[in-house]
């Protein structure tokens, strides 16, 4: 379907965009590259104003096995060196789980299933950054018991904010319908290890979901789950039938707290956590008078964890015209009656947002972001001449996705909401998994920019409603997000002129004022500077 998109963008006229002087930011393009055949961009590693490192990715096919690859480009976007990353060890193939920058260093790690001891074991490797290769020593840091290969388990890491401890994680057996168990091992950045435990969680499987983990600057574990009164019914007479609830496993795992999350009738649809500096807990999220899965507001607080009080709870309904901005008019009325007779059932909520970041700004005040996001599937029957010896049809399913408006929430230091807005866009995209959509974003100062393709028809001064970017009128928008929650939005480039279509997701901050964006086209790719005001 990338491809598919790329021929659209080529075939179908676009109004020439020149950048207008009022635009925010600028974009220098680095040279065109050709990617090696069956491989993509997965990640931006490491950057700065000096560059950034890239993860590639080839899948595995019947002609050649999964490969990775590093590479290096310098700040004018310019690849200086590509490396195939070495698999191999005394014989063996090892398999890539992931590249890291670990405490300012690039770390790969592997696993590898020893069938014999019956074992899988995950592995660490230091990157040289100047020849690409990983260093000689390699490092176990975690093994899991297994029966066979093809039930080697699976290891998951996630990285402290300073980036001075690691946790590894991975799920142990455990019987059905019995709470299931965990092994945490907590690193400092050199892999040394610092505590490691096994632990059972305190619900059985069937009615405990794993949402989240976090590991602090100390090493202090944190995992977001929901607990299920019946796992298959989320509502019981109009109240909800499950509960968040946080798990902290803090002094090297001996302590164990539990912190149940409750907005009494009210449905949390969405919540998320950080670490903030004084190692309290900042949560924030959407609820619902509906269900489990629409907003008709937000909340945040704050939990310290030590004396586990809960510090400024604060929540706020979103005003009508916010959550009724998509119905259509005759919607929209009995949105209105609903409000008037106090009809929460037929109150007008949004539907789908999911929650991409609780950023943490350093006044002790927060910025929370969510996209509306959902998958459509269609059965489509396909027919042939009756004739044939495969006879007269086939059943298939498209799957459009839906990667919509954006909301943008700002939480005072002391938790009032103080305001929201909400960045109108549409990227509807056929079996393409939303490839080229959603967004990048970047915090210059006390502004906030969201980068994103969009349909360069939502530019005319005579469009009356929202076009959707499906990869034809092709073009990258940047809207700037002030201080107040006022917006401004404003085409940058014909992604035609730039010859690729921009990857979003790739793309990133990597200093106070640039952004690396990167798109492609076919087997040709290109990255560039996008400088802000």
């Amino acid at each position: 379907m990338r491809i598919l998109l790329v021929f659209l963008c080529s075939i179908f006229g676009f109004s020439c965009l020149a950048q207008t002087n009022s635009a925010p930011a600028d974009v220098v393009w680095g040279e065109e590259l050709r990617e090696p055949s069956g491989s993509y961009i997965e990640k931006l590693i490491s950057y700065g104003t000096w560059g950034f490192y890239a993860l590639r990715k080839k899948e595995a096919s019947s002609f050649s096995k999964a490969s990775a690859y590093i590479e290096r480009y310098d700040s004018n976007s310019k690849l200086r060196k590509s490396k195939e990353l070495n698999l191999k060890y005394k014989k063996k193939t090892r398999l890539f789980e992931d590249l890291i920058l670990v405490g300012g260093e690039l770390y790969l790690f592997t696993s590898f299933n020893n069938r014999s001891q019956k074992k899988n074991y995950l592995f660490a490797q230091k990157i040289n950054r100047k020849r690409l290769i990983p260093e000689k020593k390699l490092t176990k840091i975690a093994e899991i018991s297994t029966k066979s290969e093809h039930r080697a388990g699976q290891f998951d890491i996630e990285i402290s904010k300073d980036s001075s401890k690691v946790l590894v994680y991975n799920q142990l057996p455990y019987q059905k319908r019995e709470p299931e168990r965990f092994a945490f091992r907590v690193y400092d950045n050199q892999f040394n290890s610092i505590w490691e435990k096994d632990i059972t969680l305190p619900y059985n499987d069937e009615k405990f979901e794993v949402k989240e983990y976090s590991v602090d600057n100390q090493g202090n574990i944190y995992v977001l789950g929901i607990i299920y009164q019946d796992r298959n019914r989320r509502e019981r007479a109009g109240r909800p039938t499950y509960q968040y609830t946080i798990l902290s496993y803090t002094a090297q795992g001996e302590k164990f707290q539990e912190y149940k999350i409750s907005l009494g009738d009210k449905f949390i649809s969405e919540l998320t956590f950080r670490i903030d500096r004084n190692g309290h807990l900042v949560c924030s999220g959407f609820y619902s008078e509906k269900n489990s899965y629409s907003v008709k507001g937000t909340y945040f607080f704050r939990l310290d964890p030590i004396t586990e009080e809960v510090l400024n709870i604060n929540s706020k309904e979103f005003d009508f015209e916010f959550r009724s901005a998509l119905l259509s008019r005759s919607g929209k009325r009995r949105a209105e009656q609903a409000e008037r007779q106090n009809n929460t059932r037929k109150e007008p909520e949004l539907l789908n947002y999911a929650l991409d970041d609780l950023i943490l700004r350093s006044d002790g005040g927060a910025l929370l972001i969510a996209e509306q996001f959902f998958v459509r599937q269609y059965a489509v029957r396909d027919f042939f001449d009756p004739r044939s010896r495969f006879g007269g049809s086939t059943l298939r399913y498209d799957y459009y996705y839906n990667y919509n408006d954006i909301i943008i929430v700002n939480i005072k230091p002391t938790g009032e909401i103080e305001w929201a807005t909400r960045i109108p866009k549409i990227q509807e995209t056929l079996n393409d998994g939303g490839y080229y959509s959603s967004y990048a974003k970047a915090i210059v100062r006390d502004k906030i920019y969201f980068v994103y393709n969009d349909n360069n028809r939502n530019f005319s001064k005579d469009s009356k409603r929202i076009y959707n970017f499906n990869g034809r009128n092709s073009v990258i928008a940047v809207t700037e997000v002030s201080i107040d929650g006022s917006t401004q939005k404003f085409p940058l480039f014909s992604n035609r002129d730039a010859g690729v279509i921009t990857r979003p997701k790739i793309c990133k901050q990597i200093g106070l004022r640039k952004m690396v964006i990167f798109g492609e086209r076919g087997r040709t790719y290109r990255f560039g500077n996008l400088s802000f005001e």
